[in-house]
């Protein structure tokens, strides 16, 4: 992915990494469309940060996502990167369906189905454009669970497997899938989550993420140092030991 002239569309990026990296590539010469669910911050992110378009997205709503899609393409008809960040996690006991079985089914929803429909309104026109990227957003917790999440790592694991899977059947076109893999970042994701001294920074993990794209245009997937613990824990052989450090050590894993 070049890490500048791009036309990219970001829903749910009105908070949290999205934000912050809206608007770090909006400072390397891109335009950036912010997609959200709440007009008020839509409205606040416009007064805050000129140049910045904003467009109203639910990734729940199927109608919702196609309206978008239109009028994303109506202002931007030169689009050639959506980033699929928007996403939910919540904790759930899974002892009884009453404490999980929504949650899990809403988490499912927008995680999953969410960056489905919305390559799916997206794929025919960046296929048209001659360098074009779709960026997913899948999670550490794709390759070591988290004990209190489990539709949530189940979920980015799902999107893990469809980046791979997409990278292959798309070769034969110009566009190019890049996978995301954030750790746990002090972001609202989960409360408390934004003061946790577990949880890496926001600021240092933009910054990292953009150096890799700078450095690494061809990379398929965007690693910082921190999440590689957990990454390649089954690839060392210690994954029994990342399962059993990630959940004593991550307040939201007890």
């Amino acid at each position: 992915m070049n890490i500048s002239g791009n036309t990219i569309f970001i829903p749910g990026s009105t908070s949290g990494i999205g934000l912050a990296l809206a608007l770090a590539l909006q400072a390397r010469g891109n335009t950036v469309i912010v997609g959200g669910r709440r007009g008020d911050l839509l409205e606040q992110i416009t007064r805050d940060h000129p140049g910045l378009d904003t467009v109203r997205i639910d990734t729940a709503d199927p109608a919702g996502i196609d309206a978008a899609a239109q009028q994303v393409l109506s202002r931007h008809p030169g689009l050639n990167v959506v980033v699929t960040m928007a996403g939910i996690m919540r904790i759930e006991d899974w002892h009884t369906p009453a404490s999980f079985l929504a949650t899990a089914e809403e988490t499912i929803t927008t995680n999953v189905l969410g960056p489905i429909r919305l390559i799916g309104a997206f794929i025919e026109h960046l296929q048209k454009q001659p360098d074009a990227t779709i960026v997913t957003v899948s999670s550490g917790l794709a390759f070591a669970p988290l004990r209190a999440t489990p539709s949530y790592n189940a979920s980015k694991a799902a999107i893990h497997m469809l980046s791979e899977s997409l990278r292959l059947q798309l070769a034969d076109t110009s566009v190019r899938i890049v996978e995301l893999v954030p750790p746990s970042v002090r972001t609202a994701l989960l409360p408390g989550q934004e003061n946790s001294d577990f949880a890496m920074p926001l600021d240092e993990y933009v910054s990292e993420v953009m150096a890799l794209l700078q450095d690494q245009p061809d990379a398929k997937e965007i690693q910082v140092e921190r999440v590689k613990f957990l990454r390649y824990a089954e690839v060392r052989g210690d994954y029994d030991k990342v399962v059993e450090t990630l959940n004593a050590a991550d307040p939201h894993g007890k």
